[in-house]
């Protein structure tokens, strides 16, 4: 029989994802799509998944449906080894109310605790692209002897005002949890970078417990895991940073190791989709030796004709580019695109038609999104406010589901 520690696994997937509109207008942010064929949620489930953490619930709220229905046509792995994936909505267990923050989603689904009977509960959000070998974080938490541990990446200190901070001290105890603080504290070890949370954490499950227990008896908290509960245990002296530095995954390039994004603004998600399609990408989807796992879609492979070019592109089954011209663009599977039609810098999602002399610049279209004969998007930004589009501060010009975007007048 294996000695090794037991570990239940949850995902908080119930965010609203506001500033992802209008991308999430119609379905929950770890299910938006990413990098051609995958969802958001791909992600965090591969890391658990190739991590031999298989025991894995999803807590899911907001607009969950093809969430959902996601997880449960893809991720089904052996059951007579006890390994499941599984969706779990908000079930009111507790009262008539929803999820008042993702400290109080754990809190409403302790019967799923109680009923794994875990010796360690890891805590990861859904909605960022990266790699990591959770099991050596859980081994970091485990030889610290300490309740908690937080997963934190560094950044130039100068960029650090923007994230969640850890202030550590020398081997890793955290003194203090700052938001978003004018004056982020340097490393120890390096006093230009901070440590930035990374939203992933890993429990003792019966310090968990006591703290979640805790939290919904206070009616002053805001019963969220990065303001409340991490801040209770720093204040007893029992959180650590894991540094994501230290983390190797098989496979891993110079250029892509310990990449990390946090996705949950356009301009983000359009950038994080910029950094895998040069010669060499930031982040390498190829890598086959730690997989991002998926459904793929059944469809014939792309096809190019009448001279139609594609160049540092990603394009998905199914597609067909007829005399088009695409540069630096991810194709999602069953897009069309015409003769002359021009399309740089831009995310196409399933289903995009784009016509005959058709130019899309900058721009990310949602599913069967079709751009008709000669009509330019994200190439005049007042143009696409007054057709009722979303530009973010970047420039990037947003397009939501199945809209036919009507010429200029």
């Amino acid at each position: 029989m294996s000695t090794r520690p037991k570990v239940l696994s949850i995902v908080l997937a119930g965010g609203e994802g506001k500033r992802l509109m209008p991308l999430t207008a119609d379905r929950a942010k770890p299910a938006v799509p990413f990098g051609g064929t995958y969802r958001l949620i791909d992600f965090v489930l591969s890391n658990l998944a190739n991590s031999e953490m298989r025991q894995i619930a999803v807590l899911t709220q907001y607009k969950s449906h093809s969430l959902d229905k996601h997880i449960s046509l893809t991720w089904r792995m052996s059951t007579m080894l006890g390994n499941y994936v599984t969706p779990v909505p908000a079930q009111q267990r507790l009262g008539p109310q929803w999820y008042q923050g993702s400290a109080d989603a754990i809190y409403q689904s302790m019967n799923l605790i109680r009923d794994e009977k875990p010796d360690y509960i890891v805590v990861f959000g859904a909605d960022n692209i990266y790699r990591m070998d959770v099991s050596q974080m859980l081994d970091s938490h485990i030889d610290s002897g300490l309740a908690c541990t937080v997963a934190g990446i560094r950044v130039p200190r100068s960029e650090a005002h923007a994230f969640g901070i850890i202030d550590s001290a020398e081997g890793g105890k955290i003194k203090q949890f700052l938001e978003k603080p004018a004056d982020p504290p340097g490393l120890p070890d390096s006093q230009e970078e901070s440590f930035a949370s990374m939203g992933n954490y890993i429990f003792t499950t019966q310090a968990l417990i006591d703290a979640l227990e805790a939290d919904a008896a206070d009616p002053n908290a805001g019963h969220d895991m990065g303001g409340d509960i991490i801040p209770s245990f720093v204040a007893k002296g029992e959180a650590q940073v894991y540094d994501f530095r230290d983390n190797v995954v098989p496979g891993a390039t110079d250029e892509d190791r310990n990449y990390w994004r946090d996705v949950g603004t356009i301009d983000a998600y359009h950038e994080a989709h910029m950094d895998l399609v040069s010669v060499v990408p930031q982040f390498n989807l190829y890598n086959d030796k730690w997989p991002i796992w998926t459904t793929q879609v059944q469809a014939p492979g792309a096809k190019f004709t009448m001279r139609g070019n594609a160049e540092d592109s990603i394009v998905s089954p199914g597609c067909i580019i007829s005399g088009g011209d695409v540069d630096r663009t991810v194709m999602s599977p069953d897009v069309y695109i015409e003769k002359w039609a021009r399309v740089d810098r831009s995310i196409l999602m399933g289903g995009v038609r784009i016509g005959r002399n058709a130019v899309v610049h900058n721009a990310i279209l949602d599913k069967n999104v079709i751009v008709p004969d000669g009509v330019e998007v994200g190439v005049n930004h007042d143009l696409d406010r007054a057709r009722g589009f979303t530009v973010s501060d970047g420039g990037i010009t947003v397009v939501g589901k199945g809209i036919v975007i009507p010429p200029a007048r």
